[in-house]
């Protein structure tokens, strides 16, 4: 048996591994709460700092028709999408001589638990941010910040 090590290749091209060189991407959810925009907010601070991408998250909840009761759901979360979108341009043009933040804007359809694991895996994001829930219904169903933190497949940030 030798007493050195085994040499171990520095490149597996096809494994990817979070957080090596810090973060490369770090996702935020949002909303449009306030919690949800607060998050944003330090992720952008966080993006900013370690010169990381950052990757907004709007997950558009999926209402079956019959619950909608006729009224056009789909346009709705368009609309706040879009809503979203202009609002982050706004701040991140206010900020723009002070700082450069690179970020892009993704939108994902589902439960927001689920859409946000999605984004994060098809993101390959290194942390993910969210908002502290603002429902108080999430005390007895579990809020979607204490799931992902619970998943444990990426440092979790919830911000109050």
């Amino acid at each position: 048996m030798s007493r050195y090590p085994r040499r171990v290749s520095a490149q597996q091209p096809d494994r990817f591994e979070r957080g090596t060189d810090g973060p490369k991407v770090i996702m935020a959810g949002i909303d449009g709460s306030a919690s949800s925009l607060r998050a944003a907010a330090y992720a952008a601070g966080l993006a900013r700092r370690q010169n990381a991408l950052l990757a907004l998250v709007y997950v558009q909840p999926v209402i079956p028709a019959g619950a909608a009761l006729g009224a056009p759901v789909a346009g709705t979360t368009e609309e706040i999408a879009e809503d979203l979108v202009a609002e982050i341009r706004t701040s991140a043009e206010r900020v723009e001589d002070l700082w450069r933040i690179r970020w892009e804007f993704h939108t994902f359809r589902g439960d927001a638990y689920a859409g946000l694991v999605q984004a994060a895996e098809e993101l390959t994001a290194d942390a993910v941010v969210v908002g502290a829930s603002e429902s108080a219904g999430h005390r007895f169903v579990g809020s979607v910040a204490v799931r992902l933190v619970r998943a444990g497949r990426w440092p979790v940030t919830v911000v109050p």
